[in-house]
């Protein structure tokens, strides 16, 4: 049954993108969380250490992707489920692609692409306060350009499953630059400008998961309620985008 919204959120939905309004909560949000002090990277084990599940599980989610790569071509490019991300995902090396597997996305939950990768969603399923997740694949020599989240409400995880040995591609956040490796996980802020250098001649292929980041009252309940926010819109959008790319293997 669709959710009811009252008359003042249905306006808000008309008007004001949930990704541009996030900008305007910034500076509260900096209040909280160190603003221009704020960490690059963290340490996995403090923030949520539930995420090791996913590393000691690498094999088993390695697995899972290995099977949906034949079919890459069947699936969507990032823009294609979010057209706030087309700058990133479809303006630089237009030839080459950035795809995406959906698997979860503020409570919405894609049914097909979980079903083709059960052992990793399930995993999923037991991270707390889990916002987004999905497989990040990247062509041969795409690279993303500079760019930042419009929001501080989560924090990212990367669990590196495919990497070329030769010539690997590496993250740069904000003055860090930091080369994935595959069987390696990270964990940084995407609020802070980053940017992707690749120049592989092979795919890189990661688990992306964003988590709720640790606030402290009345911030952690803002952030609750920008979260609410993103199961109402964002997530269903998502998702329902997502299900316009049925990959059949």
């Amino acid at each position: 049954m669709p959710v009811k919204l009252p008359p003042a959120l249905h306006w808000l939905r008309k008007n004001i993108a949930l990704y541009n309004a996030a900008y305007l909560f910034i500076p509260f949000f900096d209040l909280f969380c160190g603003g221009k002090r704020r960490p690059v990277f963290f340490d996995i084990d403090r923030t949520c250490p539930e995420l090791r599940t996913l590393d000691r599980h690498f094999e088993v989610i390695q697995r899972e992707l290995d099977a949906l790569l034949p079919s890459q071509d069947q699936l969507p490019l990032y823009h294609e489920l979010d057209t706030d991300l087309i700058h990133a995902s479809g303006r630089i090396n237009r030839d080459k692609r950035w795809n995406v597997f959906m698997l979860f996305s503020y409570g919405a939950r894609p049914e097909h692409n979980r079903r083709l990768a059960p052992r990793t969603t399930a995993l999923l399923d037991q991270i707390p306060n889990l916002a987004q997740a999905f497989f990040s694949i990247l062509d041969p020599g795409k690279s993303i350009p500079a760019h930042s989240a419009p929001t501080r409400s989560y924090i990212r995880y990367h669990l590196a499953l495919r990497v070329p040995e030769r010539n690997p591609p590496s993250i740069r956040v904000h003055e860090t630059v930091y080369t994935w490796k595959t069987g390696e996980s990270v964990m940084f802020d995407d609020s802070w400008n980053h940017e992707v250098i690749n120049r592989s001649d092979g795919i890189r292929a990661v688990l992306l998961v964003d988590v709720l980041r640790p606030l402290p009252w009345p911030a952690n309940w803002v952030n609750r309620l920008f979260y609410r926010l993103g199961c109402l819109w964002y997530g269903p959008r998502v998702v329902k985008a997502a299900a316009n790319f049925p990959v059949h293997l």
